[in-house]
């Protein structure tokens, strides 16, 4: 077909005739006042699984101006809700309930349904849902016959679980419910059967058994149990592998875009073999390559069109090597490259809606306007079809409508609405009217003005009334509205003026600008060396604009200075009295309004005062060095140029280096920066500068005292400019909303520019796409990409540019897109009581595609239901255990004993909870209760003590009982404990004291079946008298007592040995001639009346014991001394000897009373002496 010239022209022209479309503010005003067509903005999945026990919801949402109204079809026809009385709208919206609860059956519900949305300006459609409810069929009953196979030999038990909806979770259990082991040997394959590589003898059992567990009822269907019966053999073969699955040398294997790639080898062999991947004429992709199932199955995650080709698996053991070749073919539903958008037009305007998708096979295109197919309908003037695009020209008011784009191929189809919507809007100002901006001189600062209307308004700015339009030169207006002074002046005060005009009307506002005089230091604190104890003033002179309120404050080593008592500030300036070591540090005064600052530093360098330091040469005072001077610039190059300068006076400290710093006056002016460092003895250095940076130097001096002052600064040295050298650092990209992604990184300083005007060219694209790559350029430090599939993995490269050109080819980084709640709940959850505060969990992970991020997670919801106790309050208060990482079991601690408890489960990431996993019931059993309440006690009277109490707040059980324990004490005294175990009703005890001085201690604790609780303890308190005893038991224990008693034992024992060596000295007395008479060795006594006094006579009685006071008492008698005769009525001869005789007992015989001699009282032998 020949085409017309002409007609490529005008269309040509007509596309660069195309106006930016209206963008409708975030006004909630304008949101209300403006009409709009219907926009889906909920709907379910396109292919929903229900679950058959509860109420079926498909949802559709949606916003519209008027509300839009709902329709639906089911499988392609009107579906009349109204005549279905177990089916009805949610209010407020189109969402389908099914009313299931209510006797409807699921199964009379299921095909397929598509929601309509409409008003008066157009209709939108949702995607066709196809509604299925599960289905977990019984399995049929079956006989199986034993399975016999020979040892080594290779096995396959197959499971064969019937069609259910979704597809079941398989699992080979025991008859005892135990799991089969698997391992290298022995495995379950992706098709659910079970594969023995070799069988071996321990492998006979009669209870080898597949399970279904279905996904919404967690019912767990158990086919009848394989009998595996193994004839052994004397010796077991070797053989090469062979493989069970799959069959043959090659297979062919198709998956599509984004789905997970599972290839799966196993083999049979004897040893069992080895299984080893590998991808012809490439690598494996290990950043989403995962093996499982022992090496058996190969796993690539979101698998990509680079991902096709040829994998191979390799069986090997000691006999031999296969290999199975898997040719893997990856196509793609259709996914997309440019979603139509929302265009808002004014009348007479021009726009286009574009939808291009791309997948394999390419998708076709179809576009609806409506819900119904364009080429049905009438041809309309104002817009036409060319391919994937929908130009409109000239639109008029009745032109509104909500189009829709079908791409499809074989593989799936994607369904967009965008509604095109022509608006006739007045102009409108939008924000805060009159509003006063305050701005400092020389500084740049914008005057908003946002406004809004359709068509788009004209904005202009005037100022204090006058007629001539604010654009150009110093004022620059924004698309925005927004007016920008690049440089402020005292004359651009007054009153400011914008006026939006369209066709419909005119709208303005105003904006008083007031212009601030600067605040600055006129005089900043100057460098000071000060001796100690002495007196510093550090000046700060400040003005600043007298309409402003300035505040000045002091720094100290760059942290807030407190004034203390030794510091005063004297109206700006900083005074220090008797300045010591802790003050040296670089002061800084800071003079701050509302609007701006200034500040200026100085260094305080602190010097002892009784001797300054000296040189070990000289008694010279030394000091640091004064600064360099005469600075020259020399061998001026393009990247270099040789700095000279002559040393100041030392000071009478050598000088040890040199420090060499710049200040530019392009991005940083008045800001000097270290630059190089040179050694004392040189007094020139050759600089290595960048480009286009016009540089002035100063010099530094150093020596053991400090810094000199800075010298004078050197002329100005202009670098020619260049390309950057290097691209921007610290490149990110992650999503701040589900469908976008944030791209920032470190922009280079000034000395990396190397010319003006640096700016930044982001590139990036999905990764493993091939697409071409979005690129923009901007002069900021971020970039935002917008309309980004959840949580996609992005390449991503940002390169600098100059006007003098662009640095090198930059490295990739990969970033992802923002995350959406995950979409899959953790499933078989698994839970085994503990003890009575806590449970062990166990779970199955989701899938990572379900994650819609990175799983930061799982994390357990639960709340107590009730407690097994009557009358116990409880609170339904919802608590949560967080499982860091990708685990699959965890522990629930601190739970309360005794009660009922429910709990679920969720997935987090970044963004949030996903849905909850089904609600577990669990009941704790008993615990230990808690301490007993308000446990107090009175004495009524000094004999006795009454205890009383309430019952634990948490009992955690049936209260067996309370056990209560006490115990006297006086001072560190302890009496033996009593245990009295108590009623579980009784909460009162008496006591009856054993005396009435003595304390108690009680502790009291309640009891369950599982034991004793918390105990609670008190002592009684202390008493007056009881205070004063214990003074008295006290006195034993003090040293000054100790040491008294020690003495009158020392001095009566000494008193003792002088009684007995004079008792011994004196034999026998004459009573009449006073001298000795010889007697025989066995007289007692003589006929002159001698008496002998024998050693025996000097012995105690036995079984008496000696007092303190030299009494003598009897241990089993109460008899006494006093008892006997005229015992106590000796008397005394000339020389002093002691002349008696014993006597008998009142009431004894005078026989037994003469056997029974008198003891010698130590008393009276004391007296003796006298």
């Amino acid at each position: 077909m020949k085409s017309h010239p002409g007609l490529w022209i005008s269309f040509i022209i007509l596309i660069l005739q195309l106006v930016c479309a209206i963008k409708v503010p975030q006004d909630p005003t304008i949101e209300r006042d403006l009409y709009q067509p219907p926009t889906i903005t909920k709907e379910s999945e396109k292919n929903y699984i229900v679950d058959p026990r509860d109420n079926i919801n498909i949802e559709c949402e949606a916003t519209g101006n008027p509300f839009p109204t709902f329709t639906w079809t089911r499988n392609g026809k009107f579906y009349n809700v109204a005549k279905d009385p177990k089916v009805s709208f949610r209010r407020r919206s189109g969402t389908l309930v099914i009313d299931i609860y209510g006797g409807g059956r699921p199964e009379d519900y299921e095909g397929e349904y598509q929601c309509f949305a409409r008003n008066r300006h157009g209709t939108a459609l949702s995607n066709k849902i196809v509604l299925q409810v599960s289905r977990s069929p019984l399995w049929p009953k079956e006989n199986l016959d034993p399975v016999v196979v020979n040892e080594g030999a290779s096995l396959i038990l197959q499971c064969n679980p019937p069609p259910s909806l979704p597809p079941p979770v398989i699992f080979w259990m025991s008859s005892s419910m135990e799991p089969i082991a698997q391992n290298r040997r022995v495995s379950q394959g992706l098709n659910g059967d079970l594969y023995f590589s070799n069988v071996l003898r321990e492998d006979a059992h009669t209870d080898y058994s597949c399970n279904a567990r279905s996904h919404f009822t967690h019912t767990i269907q158990q086919k009848n149990a394989y009998t595996l019966k193994v004839l052994t053999t004397r010796g077991v073969p070797e053989r090469i592998p062979t493989f069970l699955l799959p069959m043959g040398t090659s297979s062919t294997k198709l998956v599509l875009r984004d789905e997970d790639l599972l290839l799966e080898c196993i083999a049979s062999g004897v040893p069992t073999p080895e299984i080893m991947w590998y991808k012809k004429g490439g690598e494996l992709p290990n950043q989403k390559l995962k093996f499982e199932n022992f090496n058996k199955t190969l796993r690539i995650s979101r698998v990509s069109e680079e991902d096709s080709g040829e994998y191979f698996c390799q069986a090997s053991n000691r006999m031999g090597s296969i290999r199975h070749t898997i040719t893997v073919r990856v196509k793609a539903a259709p996914f997309w490259l440019d979603k139509p958008k929302d265009l808002i037009l004014a009348p007479g305007e021009n726009g286009r809606l574009v939808c291009r998708a791309n997948g394999n096979p390419k998708p076709t295109i179809q576009w609806m306007m409506n819900g119904e197919p364009i080429l049905a309908t009438e041809p309309n003037p104002n817009f036409e079809v060319a391919g994937d695009t929908i130009i409109f020209r000239e639109v008029q008011s009745g032109n509104s409508a909500v189009f829709q784009c079908n791409a499809s191929n074989a593989h799936g189809y994607l369904l967009a609405n965008a509604f095109i919507n022509i608006l006739d809007v007045p102009s409108r100002v939008l924000g805060p009217r009159n509003q006063l901006i305050r701005v400092i001189e020389y500084n740049r600062t914008q005057l908003d003005c946002p406004f809004f209307g359709s068509p788009i308004p004209t904005l202009r700015w005037f100022k204090n009334g006058q007629g001539s339009n604010l654009d150009g030169g110093n004022y620059r207006v924004h698309e925005n509205g927004t007016l920008e002074i690049s440089v402020v002046r005292k004359e651009d005060q007054g009153k400011y003026t914008c006026v939006a005009t369209n066709i419909l009307g005119n709208a303005e506002n105003t904006v008083r600008l007031e212009v601030k005089e600067p605040t600055r230091i006129i005089k900043g604190p100057e460098d000071q060396i000060a001796k100690r104890g002495t007196t510093v003033r550090l000046d700060c002179r400040v003005r600043s604009d007298p309409t402003l309120r300035l505040m000045v404050t002091w720094m100290k080593d760059d942290t807030q200075l407190h004034i203390g008592s030794r510091m005063s500030k004297e109206g700006d300036a900083l005074t220090i009295f008797g300045v010591a070591e802790r003050d040296q540090g670089a002061y800084t005064c800071v003079a701050r309004t509302e609007l701006d600052q200034d500040f200026a530093k100085a260094y305080l360098t602190i010097q002892e005062s009784s001797t300054s330091p000296t040189s070990p040469l000289t008694s010279e005072q030394r000091d640091k060095p004064d600064p360099p001077m005469d600075l020259e610039l020399t061998d001026l190059a393009e990247r270099s140029v040789r700095l000279t300068w002559t040393p100041g006076d030392d000071n009478n400290s050598p000088i040890t280096g040199f420090i060499i710093q710049f200040e530019e006056n392009r991005y940083q002016p008045g800001t000097w920066h270290n630059l190089a460092s040179v050694p004392g003895n040189v007094n020139s250095a050759l600089l290595r500068l960048s480009p286009y940076v016009n540089y002035q130097f100063r010099v530094l001096a150093l020596n053991d005292l400090g810094s000199s002052m800075p010298s004078p600064s050197s002329e100005r040295y202009q670098t020619n400019g260049s390309p950057p050298e290097v691209n921007p650092g610290d490149i990110r990209g992650a999503g701040t909303r589900k469908d976008n992604m944030e791209i920032t990184w470190t922009a280079l300083n000034s000395t990396q520019a190397y010319g003006p005007n640096l700016r930044y060219i982001v590139k990036w694209r999905q990764r493993h796409t091939g697409e071409p790559w979005s690129n923009v350029t901007v002069w900021t430090n971020k970039h935002v990409v917008w309309n980004t599939p959840v949580y996609t993995p992005y390449e991503i490269r940002v390169q600098a540019e100059n006007e003098f050109g662009r640095a090198p080819e930059p490295g990739t980084v990969i970033g992802y897109s923002g995350e959406d709640y995950p979409k899959a709940a953790p499933t078989d959850i698994k839970l085994r009581v503990m003890n009575s505060t806590a449970i062990s969990l166990q779970w199955t992970r989701v899938a990572p595609a379900s994650v819609q991020g990175s799983l930061v997670e799982y994390r357990a919801y639960y709340w107590r239901e009730n407690s097994l106790l009557r009358g116990i309050w409880v609170s339904r208060k919802k608590l949560q255990q967080s499982f860091i990482g990708d685990r699959v079991r965890g522990i629930v601690s601190f739970l309360i004993p005794y009660s009922n408890y429910k709990i679920y489960m969720v997935a987090v990431n970044g963004r949030g909870d996903g849905p909850k996993s089904d609600i577990k019931e669990f009941t704790t059993p008993e615990g230990v209760p808690s301490q007993p309440k308000n446990f107090r006690f009175y004495d009524p009277n000094r004999e006795l003590i009454i205890l009383e109490w309430s019952p634990p707040e948490h009992p955690n059980g049936n209260l067996t009982g309370y056990s209560l324990r006490y115990q006297a004490f006086n001072g560190s005294r302890f009496a033996r404990p009593v245990v009295e175990i108590l009623s579980p009703n009784q909460t009162k005890y008496t006591l009856t004291r054993t005396d009435p001085i003595s304390r108690y201690r009680f502790t009291l604790s309640a009891r369950t079946q599982v034991g004793a609780g918390e105990v609670v303890t008190a002592d009684t308190p202390l008493k007056q008298d009881e205070a004063y005893t214990k003074n008295q038991v006290d006195i034993a224990t003090q040293g000054w007592f100790i040491g008294l008693m020690c003495a009158v034992a020392l001095l009566v024992l000494i008193l003792l040995i002088v009684c007995f060596i004079k008792r011994s000295r004196g034999g026998k007395y004459p009573v009449r001639e006073k001298k000795e008479v010889a007697l025989g060795p066995d007289d007692q006594k003589d006929e002159d009346g001698s008496f002998d006094y024998s050693d025996e006579d000097n012995k105690p009685l036995q079984g008496s014991q000696t007092s303190i006071d030299g009494t003598i008492k009897q241990q089993e008698s109460d008899d006494s001394l006093v008892d006997y005769g005229e015992g106590g009525e000796g008397q005394f001869n000339e020389d002093g000897s002691f002349i008696g005789q014993y006597t008998v007992k009142k009431d004894k015989d005078e026989t037994e009373g003469n056997e029974s001699s008198e003891a010698t009282s130590p008393v009276n032998a004391i007296y003796s002496l006298a």
